[in-house]
């Protein structure tokens, strides 16, 4: 069982890598404003991801077991409050180039495999606190999947997406 919980985390590992360095060329190549920030926001988170899953992969095979003595947390996604805090130009951004949606679209499909891999995880443990620690990624891989979709429909019709955001009418009141 240990094997096959190794192998699974070295695989989460490698995906937790993959993504950040996909982030990152992102962020680099896109010049609208709003998709350098959410990128790098998510580069930065998935490197810490990495770096909690590297000290528990670590602990674990020298362990043998689930460790007691490495710190089971990690940062919040801050991606929702990167988002708000440039739209909030929304005037001034410009919608996503073809590139920005069909790597927001690629994004999105990382996260949401990604959560499904630590739900997976979380639902094969018996131990409790490997169950907290797994639930706790994928719940914050599924707040940057919120995140990337609604970033995509912004992308997509900023005018549009800040009305539904703002739940403007059109009656005047």
């Amino acid at each position: 069982m240990t094997t096959d919980r190794l192998s699974a985390l070295e695989t989460a590992l490698n995906n937790e890598m993959r993504e950040r360095e996909f982030y990152l060329r992102h962020a680099a190549r896109t010049t609208n404003p709003l998709g350098r920030a959410m990128f790098g926001q998510l580069a930065d988170e998935e490197l810490e991801h990495h770096q909690r899953l590297q000290e528990l992969h670590d602990k674990w095979q020298q362990e043998g077991k689930w460790p007691a003595t490495v710190p089971l947390t990690v940062a919040g996604s801050n991606l929702k409050q990167t988002l708000n805090r440039l739209v909030a130009k929304v005037e001034q951004l410009p919608p996503g180039d073809d590139d920005d949606v069909a790597a927001v679209r690629q994004a999105i499909a990382f996260e949401a495999e990604a959560a499904a891999f630590y739900q997976r995880l979380r639902d094969a443990s018996t131990d409790e606190r490997e169950k907290a620690f797994f639930d706790l990624l994928a719940k914050l891989e599924n707040e940057h999947l919120a995140s990337l979709k609604e970033t995509e429909e912004f992308f997509l019709d900023p005018a549009r997406w800040y009305q539904l955001k703002e739940h403007g009418g059109l009656d005047g009141a």
